[in-house]
């Protein structure tokens, strides 16, 4: 049997090809945050994660410019080894004093911080339960460790305290949820949340990366709630609200010790280049000091999320910048998108895995720095596909 005959089968993405709907992979000419240029043509991108528009920020941009003129373009090289800078530490201890932690850990990408932070911790007599709708790097972190994986229905607590009440009392327990679920935008329920861990004596460990920036003066869910002491890690990306790369972990000190000592994807990848420290130091400023981006992203939110219900779309339960259009049907998803698109607007259609079997949608999300203007063009889009489409 040849393993590769599978990659000459592999046929998912011919037929929207074939139809003129294949809605992925497409290439950025230009970006300037709220509109971009693909295939020679402006369009306004309704599809990223630059929560605060600061990609384009000019301290952000500056810093970014003058790390790389002080510390060159790599590291080339581990943390554990050679790849640690001043910078990663002191963007480390920056990040602890910011989400009012003892200590922080930088990763090179999110993906790494949940594979390294996450299987690092669970050992064979450990349980990991996790919402059936978390990010796929938790899924793949859990797949790493070597304890038993357990999974709840998204969102159903009850059905988590069912699993918690009949896992033995010599077993080691994490629960691992996403802050803002990243397709449907709900906000985790963590004053439910917490207490339930508390009573069956499970750690917890939030995945914060669309959430950083957004909620809590933008430190997260822990901090949006007043639940600190709930919480026992929580997860932040560099590339949303931040405008680099990579990620971090931050919890109690001895925590984190033992995660930067063990993590393979710490220890094994090389580190964060100075470029992506400074933007992220940058960003982390601009936050501290300027609240009315954040201020912004929730007006221009909450704005969309009042004017696609008045339109009829169904936008599901979000509670976020991240704004679903559900529509259930893959094939209707990419012929919206393409409406969408040819009318001048990105948006990113999402299907199975990413969401549930018939729960086809089109992830949409704002910035701080989209204007009303902006907003208002992309409705009339909206509206006009979405009756084409007979989604409304």
């Amino acid at each position: 049997m040849d393993i590769l005959k599978k990659c000459r089968e592999f046929d998912l993405d011919k037929s929207a090809k074939e139809k003129g709907i294949y809605p992925f992979f497409q290439a950025l000419e230009g970006t300037e945050g709220t509109e971009c240029v693909m295939n020679g043509r402006k369009v306004i991108m309704l599809g990223s994660n630059n929560y605060l528009g600061l990609t384009f920020h000019p301290k952000v941009r500056a810093a970014a410019q003058k790390a790389i003129d002080t510390f060159g373009t790599s590291c080339t090289g581990s943390r554990l080894i050679n790849g640690t800078l001043c910078i990663h530490e002191e963007l480390e201890a920056r990040l602890a004093s910011f989400m009012k932690r003892e200590a922080a850990l930088v990763f090179s990408t999110g993906m790494q911080t949940n594979l390294g932070a996450i299987s690092c911790l669970i050992g064979k007599n450990d349980i990991v339960v996790t919402d059936k709708e978390d990010h796929a790097s938790i899924v793949d972190a859990c797949r790493l460790g070597y304890g038993e994986v357990k999974r709840f229905i998204h969102g159903d607590l009850e059905q988590l305290e069912r699993i918690l009440e009949k896992i033995e009392p010599d077993k080691g327990v994490l629960v691992v949820v996403d802050g803002i679920f990243s397709m449907g935008g709900e906000i985790v329920d963590l004053p439910k949340l917490g207490p339930l861990c508390r009573k069956y004596g499970a750690r917890l460990y939030v995945d914060d990366a669309h959430a950083v920036g957004v909620l809590g003066g933008g430190r997260g869910t822990a901090v949006h709630f007043g639940q600190l002491a709930d919480v026992d890690l929580t997860m932040g990306t560099f590339s949303k609200s931040f405008a680099s790369l990579g990620g971090y972990v931050v919890g109690d000190h001895d925590v984190i010790n033992y995660i930067k000592h063990t993590a393979r994807s710490f220890i094994f990848s090389a580190s964060l280049p100075a470029s992506n420290v400074m933007a992220a130091m940058a960003a982390l400023d601009i936050m501290e000091k300027e609240p009315e981006h954040i201020e912004r992203l929730w007006d221009n939110a909450h704005f969309m999320m009042k004017s696609l219900r008045e339109l009829g779309f169904n936008i599901g339960k979000t509670q976020s910048p991240i704004i679903p259009i559900i529509v259930g049907d893959d094939e209707k998803c990419f012929y919206l998108w393409k409406e969408i698109y040819e009318g001048g607007v990105y948006t990113n259609p999402v299907v199975a895995p990413a969401v549930p079997q018939g729960m086809a949608l089109l992830r949409t999300s704002y910035m701080a720095t989209h204007t009303k203007d902006q907003l208002k063009r992309a409705l009339s889009v909206f509206e006009k596909a979405g009756k084409k489409i007979g989604v409304i």
